[in-house]
């Protein structure tokens, strides 16, 4: 007979066994010594947590024979004997990811009627019961809402937002929780001194981290890494063997974006795939990594759980990277990990990350490509322009510093400070006739601007300060915050390319009726989709009476 699997072999068969979810276990233990054990009860959490260990104890407990209620579950009595060897009738476990069907459950309320034959209650356990259809929970809700006095529910599942209401509300809820680093190493290092293993803690702490707090995830890596009983496991094997990194790989890699290295960062991170780590563990890893910097940065060092060498390294890498970048850094390695695909250059995810992490403190190899390109002057039909514009676009895209989702870098800022008072740096008509160009830009930097700019209007160009004017007070207050003021600057040098500030004033301050050349909605030829087009691509429209003329 094959041997037992580890996960298998320690599944807890004692309440006193649990790990990690004390607050379920003290609840359940004062209901059974009380006396008060509900019909249903609602088991909520991630995988490998305890929530189907727990059905099971709490079914043993509700059909120990022992005298003591503390005692419960003995693990001595019949019935708890029976129900460790998989024999107690009475215990009816059920997968709903197969038995998903009304007809399951209906078989399961026409049995359910008859009396328990060895114990005092009938448990039923239905696993992932979010897998039900809709009629199967129909006709579950029936059964749970007058339950036989010798049945009690338990029902599990890793999606609670799949189960209805109407389910929940009958049942008593219980949400497990991940279980912490320390507290998984703590079991593992228990399981690995009774089965006689040699394993180093920080071994058991890198199993417990790669287990991300599922006990039964981190029993089964165990299992896993443990080839010879006499082979003492020591860190670097267990990093071989999960195909994780080693921290040396990590630490280079960070100091290559603290450095702006990109040469160096690259050659750590293929060095490491090409040493067997797994590209998405690397990225794991790696978010942890900077994430330790940032908590460090922000907070101190003894908020991450580390050795005394490990957190003057934090501190050190800490105290030289840039606040923006360290956080650009983060969301970089952690949308590659969540993206992973896999792939024919599966480091490839990764090695973007880097690129972008070193490009948030490169502001001006970022933008010079999108002002390069756009600057060239195309003549050539619409469609070829648009295709150019497209480009410059991705172009922008790819070279752009994103900040919370609100706005993008995509121009520098000016190197001097604007003036004012003196001749205009550009003509009004150019700006009026970029108009659409210039809110169909915005929406890259704010989301919201292009709206706010549909109720404004050019007035004038005071030397280098567009004057902007907007109908009332509620249209100021909304476009004259310094994020959305600052945005329409940056839109404006980069459509424009000239140095140039905004100002946002009431429409009837500048007295907009003295200048008849201003653009407006309203204007002849506005709503003309041919006419948009046309200034959309940069042109300027011109209408005229003259019937020679075209």
């Amino acid at each position: 007979m094959p041997e037992q699997a580890l996960y298998l072999k320690w599944r807890p068969t004692s309440f006193s066994d649990m790990v990690g979810q004390e607050h379920v276990v003290r609840t359940l233990r004062n209901a059974l010594k009380s006396g008060r054990v509900r019909h249903a009860y609602l088991f909520s959490g991630p995988r490998g947590t305890g929530k189907t260990t727990t059905a099971r104890l709490l079914a043993k407990a509700v059909n120990c024979q022992h005298e003591d209620t503390d005692q419960r579950p003995c693990n001595e009595c019949a019935n708890c004997v029976a129900i460790n060897e998989g024999r107690y009738m009475d215990l009816i476990e059920i997968d709903a990811a197969t038995h998903t069907g009304v007809d399951d459950v209906r078989d399961l309320r026409d049995k359910i009627a008859f009396a328990p034959g060895e114990g005092r209650y009938k448990v039923y356990i239905i696993d992932e019961v979010h897998r039900f259809t809709g009629n199967a929970f129909d006709a579950l809700l029936k059964t749970l809402e007058e339950p036989p006095e010798h049945a009690v529910f338990v029902l599990a599942t890793t999606e609670i937002d799949k189960v209805p209401a109407t389910i929940k509300s009958r049942c008593l809820q219980f949400e497990f929780r991940r279980i912490s680093t320390q507290e998984v190493a703590d079991r593992l290092a228990q399981i690995a001194a009774s089965e006689g293993l040699q394993i180093e803690r920080e071994a058991l702490e890198l199993i417990a981290r790669e287990g991300t707090g599922s006990a039964r995830d981190s029993i089964s890596l165990l299992d896993q890494i443990v080839a010879d009983p006499n082979e003492v496991i020591t860190l670097e094997l267990a990093q071989r063997i999960l195909g994780t990194a080693n921290s040396r790989a990590i630490r280079e890699l960070a100091d290559a974006i603290i450095n702006e290295d990109a040469a160096g960062g690259l050659q750590a991170l293929n060095a490491a795939v090409d040493a067997g780590s797994d590209p998405r563990q690397l990225g794991q890893q790696m978010v942890d990594y900077l994430r330790a910097l940032l908590l460090t940065q922000t907070g101190s060092a003894e908020l991450v759980k580390a050795s005394s060498d490990e957190r003057a390294m934090y501190q050190q890498q800490a105290a030289a990277i840039d606040r923006a970048k360290l956080l650009k850094s983060i969301r970089a390695f952690n949308d590659a990990v969540n993206n992973y695909r896999g792939g024919w250059q599966p480091q490839l995810s990764l090695e973007l990350a880097l690129l972008e992490s070193l490009r948030a403190s490169s502001s001006e190899g970022s933008h010079a490509a999108p002002a390069q390109y756009a600057s060239q002057t195309v003549a050539a039909a619409p469609d070829q322009k648009q295709i150019e514009r497209m480009v410059a676009a991705y172009l922008k895209k790819v070279g752009a510093t994103q900040s919370g989702g609100a706005e993008f870098e995509a121009s520098p800022e000016p190197s001097v400070p604007l003036t004012t008072g003196g001749p205009a740096v550009i003509e009004v008509s150019v700006i009026r006739s970029q108009w659409v160009n210039i809110q169909r830009t915005a929406k890259t930097h704010s989301p919201s601007l292009p709206a706010l700019l549909d109720h404004a209007k050019v007035v004038k160009v005071d030397g280098q300060m567009v004057v902007i004017g907007v109908p009332n007070d509620v249209f100021r207050d909304k476009l004259d915050t310094p994020d959305k003021r600052k945005a329409l600057e940056r839109v404006l040098r980069e459509v424009l390319k000239v140095d140039v500030g905004a100002r946002i004033v009431l429409l009837n301050q500048e007295q907009v009726a003295n200048t008849p050349e201003n653009w407006t909605a309203e204007s002849p030829g506005a709503d003309d989709p041919l006419l948009s087009l046309g200034r959309e691509l940069g042109g300027t429209v011109r209408l005229s009476n003259d019937e020679n003329e075209g």
